[in-house]
């Protein structure tokens, strides 16, 4: 991933320098009213405060890979966190803490982990993005998700004024979920992992990712052979950021998959009984996560769908909607966002919402 921060590098990109579509993976979104860079945590937390003496708005954006911003852009102050760094706060015979700055990038965390023999993040290799929004998101691929081996989150509450350790018990993490996602309160710092020292994986526990590592699920592997084979499956989704492929143009996957209560899911298939059983996965609690890539592919929206003004549903996956002709605006990719969601509906009755944050926009 050459560019964490989203930045394009090509001359596609927008020439005014305030305007977040250089900040953002999907290469959308206005002006900023001021852009500011912060470097450290100490920097971020000085930013926040002179913004809100300003009395000004303030929005956080680091990688720019979960979050869409609307066409008139963000009024207020923008925060660009380009904090690094990581270091062991604890340790034992078996683990170890990790404490790593917010403004991170992600793979560039991961790959280190692996190169360590430091077990716990493998399988999240190749997600676009920074250290510091993990937590918000509670970010999951292939049988791993964050909220497993977070201890702590350092924040700024904006409420008080002051800088908090916030445990993981208190985090509120659920699916794609945290008390961190819609919440202007807090902002992210800093972030503890607790690792395992092991040369290989947790178990595999995702079915794809078995079999194209040729294990069964529960096996562990190498670490290295777990985030090579994670990064394949990934790019054969468009999910790793390339500047040279539109395909990746996106924020990922753009809606979550349901969780439906049980009548919930028994009106599905009754929608659905032409089609065949429709993917799902018990959870807790009597709930049932169903495959929005397949809602989405069934109710007519395969790869490659065409949205207005050069947007389009990914060639590689239906779950990521595309900047695929680098001239969209905001409203396009919103307008092919509404179409899916809407026809979803219609077709299963099963609502379908966004996984990224919306900035000045909304379906």
């Amino acid at each position: 991933m050459s560019d964490v921060y989203a930045e394009p590098t090509t001359g596609a990109g927008p020439a005014d320098p305030s305007a977040l579509a250089r900040y953002t993976t999907l290469r959308l979104g206005g002006p900023a009213g001021r852009l500011e860079t912060a470097v450290s945590a100490e920097e971020i937390v000085q930013k926040v405060q002179e913004a809100q003496g300003r009395d000004d708005q303030v929005l956080i954006l680091a990688g720019g890979s979960n979050v869409v911003v609307g066409d008139d852009g963000f009024p207020g102050t923008v925060v660009l966190v380009r904090s690094r760094g990581l270091r062991v706060v604890a340790e034992d015979a078996d683990t170890l803490t990790v404490r790593v700055e917010a403004g991170e990038p992600w793979d560039e965390l991961v790959a280190a982990t692996v190169a360590n023999g430091w077990s716990g993040l493998e399988c999240l290799s190749g997600i676009p993005g920074s250290a510091g929004a993990t937590p918000i998101q509670n970010v999951g691929a292939y049988g791993q998700e964050v909220a497993e081996i977070i201890t702590a989150v350092q924040v700024y509450d904006r409420r008080d004024g002051g800088v908090r350790r916030i445990d993981a018990a208190d985090c509120g993490f659920a699916y794609r979920s945290s008390i961190f996602k819609y919440s202007e309160r807090w902002v992210v710092l800093s972030v503890d992992f607790r690792l395992r020292r092991s040369p290989l994986s947790g178990p595999v526990r995702y079915a794809e990712l078995a079999r194209a590592l040729g294990v069964e699920v529960g096996d562990r592997v190498p670490l290295a052979d777990a985030r090579t084979t994670v990064l394949r499956l990934r790019a054969g989704k468009g999910m790793v950021l390339d500047a040279a492929d539109p395909d990746t143009w996106s924020v990922g996957s753009f809606f979550t998959n349901p969780v439906l209560d049980q009548g919930g899911y028994e009106l599905l298939r009754e929608r659905a009984a032409d089609l065949g059983e429709p993917p799902s996965w018990p959870c807790p609690g009597d709930l049932v996560k169903v495959s929005a890539a397949w809602l989405i592919d069934q109710a007519g929206f395969g790869k490659g769908h065409p949205g207005p003004g050069g947007t389009a549903i990914s060639g590689k996956h239906t779950l990521a909607l595309t900047n695929r002709g680098g001239v969209a605006r905001t409203a396009d990719l919103v307008a092919l966002a509404r179409l899916i969601r809407d026809g979803v509906q219609q077709r299963f009755g099963v609502s379908l919402h966004p996984e990224p944050v919306l900035v000045n926009c909304h379906l």
